[in-house]
């Protein structure tokens, strides 16, 4: 009982500090959910594409009743190597690399407003089951693809919490 209430004084006093302090969190600043939801991503072909585009779908709170202000276009490059070989010369861990290039258009003038890469690194074991090995390699893509979409969505989110300066092409 007398550590819940010592956590909650704490909890009090450190909400006042912050208070004071001019302390905003990111999503408290204006325009910057509202822009991130009027974000329409277009997404390459493919399995890694789809699973991009459905995570940045989530991440941005993508608003399909209203007008899109930006068109987000995106590029993927995918590698996997094999790592941690075994003595008959079989992979036992992959390392799945995915790189996304992404380019942000205003829907009004067509003009770039941002461009942006990121880039994820991760590894999986492969089993010697071909189901197995195969489930494996699609959740290293769906984990690789969350990752990618949720460092896009934080680069987005500063940038329009900072005023969206347009890039220059």
């Amino acid at each position: 009982m007398r550590s819940r209430l010592a956590l909650a004084l704490a909890l009090v006093v450190g909400a006042a500090g912050l208070a004071g302090c001019g302390f905003t969190p990111l999503y408290g600043q204006p325009g910057v959910t509202s822009n991130l939801a009027a974000i329409d991503v277009v997404a390459p072909e493919g399995r890694t594409g789809f699973l991009i585009r459905q995570h940045l779908d989530d991440a941005l709170g993508r608003n399909r009743a209203g007008p899109a202000t930006y068109r987000m276009e995106l590029g993927l490059g995918e590698a996997r190597y094999p790592r941690g070989i075994r003595v008959d010369n079989v992979a036992t861990r992959y390392e799945y690399v995915l790189e996304a290039n992404y380019a942000l258009f205003s829907t009004a003038t067509n003009a770039v407003a941002k461009r942006g890469q990121v880039r994820v690194e991760l590894t999986y074991d492969s089993a010697d089951q071909p189901y197995a090995s195969i489930a494996a390699q699609q959740d290293a893509q769906d984990r690789a693809a969350a990752e990618a979409a949720r460092r896009i969505q934080m680069e987005l989110a500063v940038w329009l919490a900072n005023g969206a300066t347009p890039a220059r092409s």
